[in-house]
């Protein structure tokens, strides 16, 4: 076995576990009781509930209900006991204690807020045998009239609601599968009647996304009751509902999660119930679905926390000292949860002796809570997230979250009591105990406090929205439900918008035909029996995309200096004919890919013998560092848009890992390896850190703070290197779209994840047939429209631009350059490497590294008998890589003056390098002339509301650096290098694997913080 096979057999046993874990879970959430009956239904006229009669509306007067629902802030989950897959296998630690809360955002200048439940759902029968569904927070409204609008999940933004309507048992799963058979006005004429339909109206106040609230699961939660109280299916219209009803609601909920492809923790439905309560797994009965498949059952038991069971004053105190944040940190749970599950699996000694420790923190947790001790209480909750929580998962904490938390500890000393992290990691919902006479100051402190700490981050981490504060109050009612005469003003703002595009003719026939005459009627009435002082039309909504806000579309200096127009239509232009694509980046059918012949590489990673051979290369490279002829050479133009799925932020500036006493990024690593060996062997190595127009400034001004801050004088001496030269993005063809994935093997999902897939990707095909296929992307920021290159310019910027000569000028005696990724965190200026380059006489060294079956993108091949770095966009059949025992680390050593030759270029040239401008852009022309360009396709992030985003994919071009191996004339070599040294850090899920298998260790080696 080598280490491909090995590493793709513990791959797929580690997808078999979490498969079997997820069709566990599926099989429980149909068995229930509760939901079984909606996938029995084949008849329309058999559907067994019918709308209550007081529902239907009569004469002119609307019957409007609406139900109002509490989300739920955890003060502990036991370390996320609540994820199914823990709480089914191991009940007994299943515990959490929650709160169902009412919020409203602290206004800072007032010092108050409207505090009311986050949630309102409202629905109505309406004389139109459809369903119409409307979001007032997303602006989106929608008329769905047929059942496959219904169950597609992913061309629109109103899933949720979707899911509701099916789980509520007003439309069953079952008829999904019927949709040639049934028609969705037949359903509603069973449960409704003739020619009526249903209008369901929701409302989420002020809460964006990433507050570990649990707002989506509660949103579910309150369109189901809403829809069963319609049909019959609870006791009561309105009120409350029994504990029987809430934990069917909480069933289906739970399927109405797995049926939209997500799914968290059963712990999340908790707002649906009142007050303060405890929530326990618990072991399953024979009655149980579960029984004989899992040791716990689905649903766990809630007991609320009320009565001799919390001191009279207990929620009144916790009240007057938690603090609600957002951060404003927009991040997705879902890898964490994943790194959870797989941990307590492995029963990995260090996390399940954390998860032990948690569970004695959450007994005095819950006694500190029911003494009203919240002092203690909040110490407890802070000893939790230093110990346990962070120790099974580090990933769960980041720099924002730690600099708040120490300057609030700075600013209010005995003050500030502790921290609590809610959900499933901070940086978005969080909150802070401060001592209660002090609060209304804590709270206007804490805010400035994470402003500031914002702005100074911004470009480090993923932030969606600007920090906010809540004012809270105990929700001890639940869900609840009521009439009212109407919806809310809002809703008639938006519906008014409707009426007056449809009226101008600016929407489309179709869309004219949904804005009907009683609606148009209902809406003057409502104008009419109001006052419009806010009555100013909201922006536009509809079903499609939304574009919200558009910053201003000019190019600013820099990249009207950096943008070729007419390189640029060209490319467009070939785009659209289908001359360059995806497809068009592959080699002939008919070429030969081979793996490497074992002469064909160096071996850096296996003792070399004789010992004295071995002594004598690294002598080689020992003696080549203390003469200062080395310098590296870090790639980071670009903003690593897999690291952050998209946004905007700079890649090398990410504070992602913890080392030594703070955390610490990508470029702070690099540096810091740079610094070691400079101590180690006495020696300056110049640093060159390659920019971009979205990198630049922010990375100038972080080395400028580290050089100012560099008393002892042991930072490198380090060089900028800005390159100008952006290209602009475009809309993807709907070929490339179908080639990226079709032909591209994707991960094999479960059933239900993988229909939702599917209706996402059909949805971004009409969008890019809308938008226009090949067309220039605009509909985003700059940093977000235009992309770097590829990394083939970083070294011809830096002939260019002046770097390159400066620092020749600056160190006449350098000969060598190591080009790397600033996200290949192990390499460093090692004298074994160095040493073999050298003896080599080799131009340009590549580096590889042994393959495991993740790794894509490119290795080293023979093709057609030559010996090159092969791109995996390059290769004719994905599978040839797969075939490629090494894959490209992209590090490689470079002779400086041989390289400048091969461009017909000398170290006088750059060196004064102003008067031979014209002469070093001929000699980078030529080049680039020899070298692929490709069409490649990334993701973007594009936030269109409140922590609100989307991600689109996008075609760009780019010319990359390996393929400089594939010029016949320039000499080059490849070198095998231990995984520790090649390995890169694309992925944020790939993060707990690499602290864990000796990765991280290994770097901290390298490495010396100043």
């Amino acid at each position: 076995l080598n280490a491909s096979i090995c590493s793709a057999l513990a791959e797929t046993y580690h997808q078999l576990a979490f498969d079997t874990l997820c069709e566990q879970v599926r099989k429980s959430v149909r068995s229930d009781p509760g939901n079984k009956w909606m996938f029995e239904q084949s008849n329309p006229s058999a559907h067994p509930f019918r709308i209550r009669s007081e529902c239907i509306r009569r004469g002119d007067v609307p019957l409007v209900f609406r139900e109002r629902t509490p989300v739920r802030l955890d003060l502990t989950h036991s370390c996320w006991s609540d994820i199914f897959f823990l709480a089914m296998d191991y009940p007994e630690a299943a515990r959490v204690i929650n709160i169902s809360v009412d919020l409203g955002v602290h206004n800072a200048e007032s010092g108050e807020a409207e505090v009311k439940a986050p949630i309102e759902v409202y629905v109505r029968v309406i004389p139109k045998s459809v369903i119409r569904i409307s979001s007032i927070d997303l602006e989106v409204s929608k008329e769905i009239s047929d059942l496959a609008d219904l169950f597609n999940f992913g061309n629109d933004y109103l899933s949720l609601l979707k899911a509701g309507i099916i789980v509520s048992g007003l439309i069953p799963p079952s008829f999904e599968e019927l949709q040639d058979s049934v028609t969705l006005q037949e359903i509603l004429q069973s449960v409704l009647g003739q020619g009526l339909g249903l209008e369901l109206v929701t409302n989420v106040n002020n809460i964006p996304r990433g507050s570990r609230l649990a707002v989506s699961t509660n949103l579910l939660a309150s369109i189901i009751p809403l829809l069963m109280r319609l049909t019959s299916q609870t006791a009561n219209l309105t009120g409350s509902i029994t504990n029987d009803e809430r934990r069917l609601v909480a069933s289906r909920a739970i399927l109405g999660e797995w049926l939209g492809g997500s799914g968290g923790g059963w712990q999340d439905s908790g707002g649906i119930w009142p007050g303060i309560k405890e929530i326990k797994g618990r072991l399953a009965k024979p009655s149980d679905p579960e029984y004989n498949i899992s040791r716990g059952a689905l649903l766990p038991d809630h007991t609320i926390l009320e009565g001799d069971k919390l001191s009279a004053d207990a929620a009144q105190k916790l009240c007057q000292s938690i603090v609600l944040l957002h951060g404003g940190m927009a991040q997705d749970v879902g890898p964490i949860l994943e790194m959870v599950t797989e941990k307590y699996l492995l029963r990995l000694t260090k996390e399940f002796e954390a998860r032990k420790l948690s569970q004695q923190i959450y007994n005095e947790i819950k006694a500190a809570l029911c003494a009203g001790d919240i002092k203690k209480l909040a110490q407890l909750t802070t000893k939790h997230w230093n110990g346990p929580l962070k120790a099974i998962i580090p990933w769960a904490t980041n720099e924002f979250t730690e600099r708040i938390i120490a300057r609030a500890s700075a600013a209010f000393g005995v003050r500030y009591w502790g921290f609590l992290m809610l959900g499933g990691m901070s940086g978005g919902g969080m909150a802070m105990f401060c001592d209660p006479e002090h609060k209304a100051e804590f709270k206007a402190g804490i805010l400035d406090i994470m402003r500031k700490t914002k702005n100074e981050l911004q470009t480090w981490l993923p932030f969606a929205i600007d920090p906010q504060v809540y004012d809270f109050e105990i929700n001890h009612n639940g869900t609840v439900a009521d009439a009212v005469p109407a919806f809310p003003h809002k809703y008639y703002q938006q519906l008014n918008s409707h009426i007056q595009r449809a009226s101008a003719g600016s929407e489309s026939a179709a869309y004219t035909e949904q804005v009907d005459q009683y609606l148009v009627n209902e809406c003057a009435a409502y104008y009419l029996g109001t006052t419009q002082k806010e009555s100013t039309t909201t922006a536009a909504v509809s079903s499609e995309t939304h574009t919200g806000k558009e910053e201003d579309q000019s190019l600013s200096k820099d990249l009207q200096t950096g943008f070729d127009r007419q390189q640029h239509e060209a490319f467009r232009e070939q785009i659209k004919r289908g001359v360059i694509g995806l497809a068009k980046n592959r080699l002939p059918e008919a070429t030969v890919i081979e793996d490497v012949q074992d002469i064909d590489v160096i071996h850096c990673d296996v003792p070399v013998s004789p010992p004295r051979e071995a002594d004598k290369v690294v002598s080689v490279g020992e003696q080549a560092i203390r003469n200062g002829e080395v310098a590296a050479l870090s790639l980071a133009a670009g903003v690593g848009t897999r690291w952050t799925q998209g946004a905007a932020v700079i890649k090398a500036l990410n504070p992602f890992i913890m080392l030594g006493d703070r955390h610490r990024s990508f470029l702070d690593i690099q540096i810091a390896k740079t610094v070691l060996t400079q101590q180690k062997y006495n020696a300056k190595i110049p640093h060159v850190i390659t920019t971009g127009f979205l990198t630049h400034e922010p990375i100038e001004q972080y080395v400028s703070q580290l050089q100012k801050s560099d008393s002892a004088g042991v930072l490198p001496p380090i060089y900028l290197s800005r390159g100008v030269t952006v290209h602009h993005r475009l809309i993807p063809t709907v070929r490339d779209l179908q080639f990226l994935w079709q032909e591209v093997s994707n991960e094999k999902l479960t059933p239900i994840k993988q229909k939702v897939r599917d209706m996402q990707r059909n949805g971004l095909t009409k969008w890019a047939q809308a938008k226009g296929e090949g067309s220039d992307y605009t509909d985003n920021t700059a940093v977000q429209r235009f992309n770097p290159p590829g990394h083939w310019y970083e070294v011809p910027n830096a002939m260019k631009n002046g770097v390159l000569g400066r620092l020749l000028t600056d160190h006449p005696t350098v000969k060598t350059l190591m080009l790397h990724n600033i996200d290949t965190l192990g390499v460093s200026v090692d004298p074994a490497a160095l040493g073999r380059h050298l003896e080599s006489k080799n131009v340009l060294t590549f580096e590889v590294v042994p393959r495991r079956c993740n790794d894509k993108g490119g290795g080293l091949a023979r093709v057609n008998g030559s010996v090159r770095m092969l791109e995996g966009l390059a290769q004719p059949h994905e599978e040839n890589e797969l075939a490629l025992r090494y894959y490209n680390s992209n590090t490689t050593w470079i002779q400086i003056d041989a390289l400048l030759s091969y461009f017909a270029l000398t170290r006088d040239d750059i060196i004064n390098n102003v008067e031979n401008e014209a002469k070093i852009m001929d000699a980078i022309r030529i080049v680039a002339l020899h070298l692929p360009t490709y069409a490649t396709i990334k993701e973007v992030k594009y936030r269109w509301g409140p922590g609100c985003e989307d991600v689109y994919p996008v075609t760009q071009f780019e010319k990359l650096w390996s393929d400089m191996s594939a010029l016949q004339d320039l000499q080059c070599g490849f070198m095998v290098v231990p995984r520790f040294r090649g390995q890169q850090l694309k992925d944020k899920s790939e993060l707990d694997s690499w602290a864990n298998d000796g990765s991280k260790d290994f770097v901290e080696n390298l490495c010396s913080f100043p």
